[in-house]
């Protein structure tokens, strides 16, 4: 069971089910009028913690900045309302939430002098605890809060590029010149410029003359050579895009009779 210096420091912390659910911050601290023992907490639940529901905190144990109970989020959540405006809690009340939570409850447990006080008061909010479902001990300020989109690059992988070299064959055509040697049978008389070369010989004789006729045969060879040189490099390009985000902010109503005023 928590002392009462140990139930005071709950007050503000997270309530947590015991089942690791979180259920609310700790808004108020009731002692047991008779004992000065702690008895109740308010945690603040519902939407923006506009609303306070009791859990017995005599089996709450403290754990780091959390308070863990001994009850499901749903049976916090489906606890009986309790109107403890005045900072004091009924008999009548009392017994509905001992009775809710299935814990044990005699009428004479928290009896104030006579049993006409059965009626009356049983536990009153301890003095140091705060209103304020942002916290304990507050002032008469409310702080509003909103998201704020903070928008920044970071860079990941988009893609990777390779050289890869490999060979094809192709072919291709050029047109060579090719010389080719024929026999031509040319006739001249003999005259005074050639007579003595036509009778060198003997007056009549057999004779063969053997002319040797050539050609050129096309021919192919291939060398290997450079011709560029490849690489990958990369440029940066600035791009704008667009971004939508939604945020949430707080917005503060006023209830009640009240004038405009600075701000």
């Amino acid at each position: 069971m928590l002392t009462e210096d140990q139930a005071r420091e709950t007050i503000g912390r997270n309530a947590v089910s015991d089942d690791g659910e979180k259920l609310g911050k700790v808004g108020q601290l009731f002692l047991d009028d008779e004992t000065g023992e702690p008895a109740f907490v308010t945690v603040n639940t519902g939407l923006f913690g506009t609303n306070e529901t009791f859990i017995p905190i005599g089996s709450a144990t403290l754990n780091g900045d959390d308070v863990t109970v001994p009850f499901s989020k749903q049976k916090v959540k489906d606890a009986p309302n309790i109107d403890a405006a005045d900072g004091h809690m009924s008999r009548d009340e009392e017994q509905r939430l001992y009775e809710y939570y299935g814990m044990g409850y005699t009428q004479g447990d928290y009896q104030h002098g006579d049993d006409s006080s059965s009626t009356g008061d049983a536990f009153q909010e301890s003095a140091s605890a705060g209103r304020d479902t942002s916290g304990p001990n507050t002032d008469n300020a409310m702080t509003r809060a909103e998201e704020r989109v903070n928008v920044g690059t970071t860079t990941e992988e988009a893609g990777r590029v390779r050289l890869r070299k490999y060979v094809t064959t192709e072919q291709e055509t050029h047109t060579v010149p090719v010389r080719t040697e024929r026999a031509v049978l040319e006739r001249e008389p003999v005259t005074d410029a050639n007579v003595d070369s036509a009778t060198s010989g003997p007056d009549l004789s057999d004779e063969e003359h053997e002319v040797v006729l050539n050609k050129e045969r096309v021919t192919v060879d291939k060398t290997v050579e450079p011709v560029e040189r490849v690489r990958v490099g990369t440029e940066t390009v600035i791009q704008e895009e667009t971004v939508t985000e939604d945020v949430r902010k707080e917005h503060i109503e006023v209830d009640g009779d009240v004038e405009n005023g600075r701000g």
